[in-house]
């Protein structure tokens, strides 16, 4: 007997109707034999509904209070999708997360797991029952609160209870097929890929690829659980996540993400300790900061310019103007119309001369680089936004439809 843990996202369970779509798979999964445990969304845009109605009544919500309204569009899933299972005549029990035994941090709206307890989820399976669980949210022991996991959270609870049951599998279903090459919506001829490791899906959740949070990619390298992407409306086989793979393709997708700002702090002293006094406070703040470019120095002065969540800007904006001061810099300079594009690929690391070919084709094409960020799987430009389409396609082209 296998035990599986399943997670359906937003789209999957929308309404009542695909909430019975999602069910039916959830019954078949039962009746193979396995003991099954659900992780679900809230429905469709539920929490994007949530979050205009408080901005509706208030310019600051608490995030306290923000974390105790949003919680509650997973708890509508868990309680309906139990609901309809017994009807079906399967039992089933829902638990939130801290009834799941999900301890984070206590930072509110980006809490982050620290430890599954799952006794009540254990009991459920012991007893024969699908037992669901509302994703994107947890319990701090500290303060007695309930918190949540930030954007694409559920994926996180999913892979970490699969980690902490010792499931064998944790499937995500969602409203694509699986992992593709590139955007399909963008990219017509973009591949889904069968099989594609951690390290390489963990590069391309960070570096625009939606179909995964890089947080419970992380968890299932972390704790080596499979995961399998696939489509909660069609019979595809999907997209396994895992250790090793059989064929190691040299440039295993391309991503993009224009949801990307980037800063330039103009004019500041170039002398020891001053990227740490513009880094820090961005940390303790939360900002995701990726690209980092500091100018050669003319004149004992340089500039250091970064990109950074669109999200996050006026955060960004609120901790620099300070210390634009303080150091007694020229200026701050924002610019919001970049966007990024990546070649993923653990097959790169043997393979010389991938850069100067991506640096070729995007010159071919008249598309200036901006920026430019490597690790050992994965090369990325900063281009202007309106130009991100065009370089996505041509690189898709030249890297995976000519192999």
């Amino acid at each position: 007997m296998k035990l599986i843990v399943q997670k359906y996202g937003g789209t999957s369970v929308a309404n009542a109707e695909a909430l019975k779509k999602a069910a039916s798979k959830i019954i078949k999964t039962k009746e193979e034999g396995n003991q099954v445990v659900v992780v679900v969304s809230a429905m469709g845009s539920r929490t994007d509904e949530l979050i205009n109605l408080a901005i509706e009544l208030t310019d600051s919500p608490e995030p306290r209070e923000m974390d105790m309204l949003l919680s509650t569009g997973e708890r509508e899933t868990m309680s309906l999708m139990a609901m309809y299972l017994k009807n079906q005549g399967h039992d089933a029990i829902s638990l939130t997360g801290s009834q799941a035994g999900i301890i984070t941090t206590s930072k509110h709206g980006q809490a982050e797991i620290e430890e599954i307890t799952g006794d009540r989820v254990r009991e459920g399976i012991e007893n024969g029952k699908v037992v669901i669980v509302a994703g994107f949210q947890g319990f701090n022991r500290d303060t007695r609160e309930i918190t949540t996991l930030g954007r694409g959270g559920s994926d996180a609870t999913a892979v970490a209870l699969a980690a902490a049951l010792n499931a064998d599998v944790c499937e995500i279903y969602t409203d694509v097929e699986g992992v593709f090459t590139a955007d399909p919506r963008i990219v017509k001829n973009a591949k889904l890929i069968k099989e594609i490791t951690y390290e390489e899906m963990l590069e391309m959740a960070s570096s625009g690829a939606k179909v995964l949070m890089p947080r419970s990619v992380e968890f299932g390298r972390r704790y080596n659980v499979p995961i399998k992407v696939s489509s909660t409306f069609m019979e595809e086989e999907g997209t396994v996540v895992k250790d090793k793979v059989m064929e190691q393709a040299i440039i295993s997708g391309v991503t993009h993400t224009d949801q990307e700002v980037k800063f330039t702090l103009f004019g500041v002293p170039d002398q020891p300790g001053i990227a740490a006094k513009v880094f820090r406070p961005l940390s303790e703040k939360g900002v995701s900061v990726d690209m980092i470019v500091q100018n050669v120095s003319k004149e004992n002065k340089s500039d250091i310019s970064f990109t950074a969540p669109h999200d996050q800007m006026s955060t960004v904006q609120e901790i620099l103007n300070p210390v634009v001061k303080e150091l007694r810099g020229e200026g701050l300079d924002i610019d919001e119309n970049i966007a990024r594009v990546s070649l993923i690929g653990a097959g790169m690391k043997s393979e010389s001369g991938i850069a100067s070919k991506m640096f070729e084709t995007l010159g071919e094409e008249k598309i200036n680089i901006n920026m430019i960020s490597t690790s050992p799987i994965r090369i990325s430009c900063v281009v202007d936004k309106k130009n991100v389409e065009k370089a996505l396609k041509v690189l898709h082209k030249t890297f995976i439809e000519v192999n």
